[in-house]
């Protein structure tokens, strides 16, 4: 039986249009639950780091501290390595790892953080218990995952309905849970935390621009990333298929009165001391 961090296939892709929304990322717009919880002289473990903007704003708030970033994929962190060069952090390095089996001893962070990362794994749950498990007693443990389903827009779209159902069963094929948002404190629970507090919050695109932007990555990633070679490679979209569902997006996108919600759940759990 194949391992369970191999059951799971990162549905995004690292297609340019995919990194282009990483990199809109920042701790204020991602990462504001676990904020107040951050002391200057922190080490902290941020897992899925992508290409590291999270990353350097953590590492700018504990100055005293230090972060490590870390992603499966190697070629994204040296996109990391150079962002954090160029706000030239001092306290921070980058390593390939994986979440279901980290390459450091127990009990060696403050803070373990993991967003839009439990999703893409195959046991949340193992992830969760290995994140506690290089924390510190008194530590937190923090993670943020969008939840599609709850996802919503206007005005309606029978074009973006069948994108959503599509990405939906994708990402379940691939080994995910595209629903993850809502079931955050129940993983967190069954990793054995019992200090948990549960939140959540919203990215909301309605602005020209900020239409423009998300509607048009969209558009990218449903014919171009890897998502959508998978998509035709399975038989489960024919590329007609995608440039309709791409089509709506941009139709969204060019809508005066359009309006996007991302809904995400987020959770922050406490290490028993």
């Amino acid at each position: 039986m194949a391992r369970a961090q191999e059951t799971a296939v990162y549905t995004h892709g690292h297609h340019e249009s995919v990194l282009r929304s990483h990199t809109w990322r920042t701790a204020a717009n991602s990462a504001a639950y676990l904020l107040g919880s951050l002391k200057p002289h922190m080490r902290i473990l941020d897992i899925g780091c992508g290409p590291g903007t999270i990353t350097a704003d953590l590492a700018a708030l504990v100055p005293q501290g230090h972060v490590t970033g870390a992603d499966r994929a190697p070629e994204v962190l040296e996109r990391a390595r150079a962002t954090a060069a160029g706000r030239a952090l001092t306290n921070i390095d980058f390593e390939v790892a994986d979440v279901h089996a980290l390459d450091h001893p127990d009990e060696t962070f403050c803070v373990v953080h993991a967003h839009q990362v439990l999703q893409h794994v195959g046991d949340p749950v193992g992830a969760l218990r290995e994140m506690a498990r290089v924390t510190k007693p008194g530590g937190i443990v923090a993670a943020r995952d969008g939840d599609y389903a709850a996802m919503t827009w206007y005005p309606a779209s029978p074009g973006l309905d069948a994108w959503l159902d599509l990405y939906r069963r994708m990402a379940r094929a691939g080994g995910g849970e595209p629903d993850a948002g809502r079931r955050l404190r129940s993983w967190a629970l069954r990793a054995g935390f019992t200090e948990v507090t549960a939140t959540s919050s919203t990215w909301t695109y309605a602005s020209a621009d900020e239409r423009a932007w998300w509607s048009e990555l969209w558009a990218e990633r449903t014919v171009a990333s890897a998502y959508a070679r998978r998509a035709v490679q399975d038989g489960r979209a024919s590329e007609a298929e995608l440039r309709a569902m791409a089509q709506a997006w941009r139709d969204w996108g060019a809508a005066e009165d359009g309006w996007f919600g991302v809904l995400h759940g987020e959770i922050l759990c406490r290490k028993a001391v």
